[in-house]
């Protein structure tokens, strides 16, 4: 058991490694922005009074911004509707769901907005290969920057979709916060770059563009009920031959959750459609795709199986040490620096051989942070990562009772402007 516990840990190291050096390559330049590009954001809420208002206040106030936002209210019993109609804006639409058609989903109801744009005239005089849908959550907030930078990738007619970086904007309000802003800044600066060499970028549920032509591809319905939409949608596209892009000078900016109960449920949710997601392995063997996407694509989809089976040796570790330090105290420790510190050397590299990678990639975007609390921070991640231990046996047992429905996450109370 040890020595696979240590050759699964090596190989980590060395791939994480790997992807970090191809994403510090330069991107290409980019192609001008097409002139017809037009931005549909949908917006899927269930009970967002606290945030709705102030997000679409950012966005119709966004540089650059071409096009409509269409609010999908999935069956709120809250104020939600009532803050949307307030915007007088022509630019801001509304389509409110009620049960028993409503809360089937997030993939549901944005299956039910993109039909409610075709079916209709809001997009009259629009190329699909010109409209542009977002799917943005309802706490996001776009970067100024975004219209500008997402708007060249579109000029390639191959590319379906662009994902941008997440950052959490209230990540300066508790380690929480701000080891979410870490988790998140070092899988977009590091994963998601490398993946743009690979071909294998993924999608996320917030700040993904997604052209209409590529959706109209996938048939009437390209959101699944996966609890991991976004991820299933990704996989999808690029099986179809589509390419997805990640955008890294631009960023959404979501809350960050401040509760532990609500994050590992939170995170529950996500392996548990990480799982849902393993029945696309046959589709990504069978598509098209060059040897290194598919075999990434495969690596990712996999890995929560890497995650349960550390449960088991990172428990006999804690018992040995736990039971050695009881017996003997002082006797561990001891022991690990003896050598010469050899053993306490390669017990650290193995714990944390990352962390001087990820503690520059947070720095370099996030310069309010020294690049030695950069540091501490990374080091600090490791630990928050066990987390999701508890939330992926969450996960089985909930798909062994045959479990797939989920309360949203809450929000905190965000005032407009």
């Amino acid at each position: 058991m040890v020595v696979l516990t240590t050759v699964v840990i090596v190989a980590c190291i060395s791939y994480t490694t790997a992807l970090f050096i191809r994403s510090r390559r330069r991107r290409p330049a980019a192609l001008p922005s097409p002139p017809d590009l037009f931005f549909v954001f949908m917006i899927p809420c269930l009970n967002e009074e606290l945030v709705i208002g102030a997000s679409l206040e950012r966005l119709l106030g966004l540089p650059g911004f071409r096009g409509a936002v269409l609010v999908i209210d999935d069956g709120s019993d809250d104020t939600t509707s009532d803050i949307v109609l307030g915007f007088s804006s022509s630019r801001v639409w509304l389509l409110h769901r009620s049960p028993p058609d409503a809360r089937l989903g997030k993939g549901a109801a944005l299956n039910a907005g993109l039909r409610h744009l075709q079916e209709g005239e809001l997009l009259a005089g629009h190329r699909s290969e010109d409209v542009v849908v977002a799917v943005l959550d309802a706490d996001g907030r776009l970067a100024d920057n975004a219209m500008f930078e997402i708007a060249p990738y579109f000029a390639d007619p191959t590319v379906a979709a662009v994902q941008v970086g997440v950052r959490m904007y209230n990540r300066h309000t508790g380690v929480l916060a701000r080891l979410q802003d870490f988790e998140f800044v070092t899988f977009t600066e590091i994963f998601q770059r490398a993946r743009q060499r690979l071909g294998s970028v993924g999608l996320g549920g917030n700040g993904q563009f997604v052209r209409l032509a590529a959706l109209r591809s996938l048939g009437g319905e390209p959101w699944t009920d996966c609890l991991t939409e976004d991820l299933d949608l990704g996989i999808r596209l690029l099986a179809e031959g589509w390419t997805n892009a990640f955008c890294p000078t631009t960023h959404v900016d979501q809350q960050a959750v401040t509760s532990m109960r609500r994050l590992i449920r939170q995170r529950s949710r996500w392996f548990q459609g990480h799982l849902q997601c393993w029945k696309r392995i046959p589709l990504v063997l069978r598509a098209p795709l060059s040897t290194k996407s598919s075999s990434d694509l495969l690596y990712h989809l996999t890995s929560p199986a890497l995650v349960l089976a550390m449960t088991f040796p990172v428990i006999g570790t804690l018992v040995a040490l736990t039971a050695a330090t009881v017996q003997a105290p002082g006797s561990v420790p001891s022991a690990m620096m003896a050598g010469g510190g050899k053993l306490f050397a390669l017990w650290y590299l193995m714990s944390f051989g990352v962390s001087p990678f990820y503690a520059f990639v947070y720095w370099s975007r996030a310069r309010e942070v020294s690049l030695l609390r950069a540091l501490g921070l990374a080091h600090l991640f490791t630990l928050y990562s066990y987390l999701w231990l508890p939330a992926g046996w969450w996960a089985v047992w909930r798909m062994v009772r045959g479990r797939s429905s989920w309360a949203k996450t809450a929000r905190t109370a965000e005032l407009p402007g």
